[in-house]
């Protein structure tokens, strides 16, 4: 693994380093945290041969000085597009969790050129489902994940500080009752949306309403997983990501 700043802010590298013609995976962490709980999937992607990039937003751990304040999602979009660039990266793979997936959209929906694949993951926040209950669904979700994710989670929170996540968390909240279902109708590569089995917080319903708001969507579910299923089952969401990344356009759902 690779520790370094790229493009503007904090980069976790792992595999091989980017190739012209080959596209590189792009992790997008969810709010506050940072892309430490991508390292596991991160680390099985490039054993199968991929190279990985993994970023800190800007405003976020180890990248909080990137910016001044807590970016909104169209801010953290842009800031992505502009790494993107500096990197002189092709169609990227970009993979993303929770409040990532709103960020991932709206880089998605900016950019097309930029992103070849697209990977939901947990996809936050429905914004059929109040902000008070949206906070207690997180807390009925915490016991379901690994206790080093709780503890990393933690740890991610307090760097990038508290004040900063509960702006975050606003921002988002905008972006999901007004943005987030209008990129989504302008994506138009390959997506895939993952929901754990026992995600409290992406229901069933909502997976199907993102699908097919995309223009080629599908969905997956991985079995006793929670809403970060790339941390607790990495090597069921790298043989997702590695198939759907094989797979054709129109193929299975």
């Amino acid at each position: 693994m690779d520790l370094t700043t790229r493009g503007g802010f904090f980069t976790r590298a792992f595999g091989t380093p980017p190739r012209e013609g080959e596209p590189t995976v792009v992790l997008v962490h969810g709010l506050g945290l940072s892309g430490r709980y991508f390292v596991p999937l991160a680390r099985r992607l490039a054993a199968q041969g991929a190279s990985v990039l993994v970023p800190d937003l800007p405003g976020n751990a180890r990248s909080r000085g990137a910016a001044g304040r807590a970016p909104d999602i169209t801010e953290h979009a842009r800031a992505l597009a502009v790494w993107h660039r500096r990197l002189g990266l092709g169609p990227v793979v970009l993979v993303a969790n929770s409040v990532g997936c709103q960020v991932a959209a709206a880089l998605a929906a900016a950019h097309p050129d930029m992103v070849g694949r697209l990977v939901l993951a947990g996809p936050a926040l429905d914004p059929a489902v109040p902000a008070w209950r949206q906070c207690a669904l997180l807390v009925q979700d915490a016991p379901r994940e690994p206790l080093r994710l709780f503890a990393l989670a933690v740890s991610d929170y307090l760097v990038t500080g508290l004040l900063r996540c509960a702006a975050e968390y606003r921002h988002a909240l905008r972006d999901a009752a007004g943005s987030f279902e209008a990129n989504l109708a302008q994506i138009h590569v390959p997506t895939l949306v993952v929901r754990g089995e026992g995600d409290p917080l992406v229901s069933p319903s909502w997976t199907r309403r993102i699908t097919s708001l995309v223009d080629d969507g599908r969905t997956a579910e991985v079995p006793g997983a929670a809403h970060a299923a790339h941390y607790s089952a990495p090597d069921a969401m790298a043989t997702l990501v590695r198939k759907f990344t094989a797979d054709g356009p129109g193929g299975p759902a």
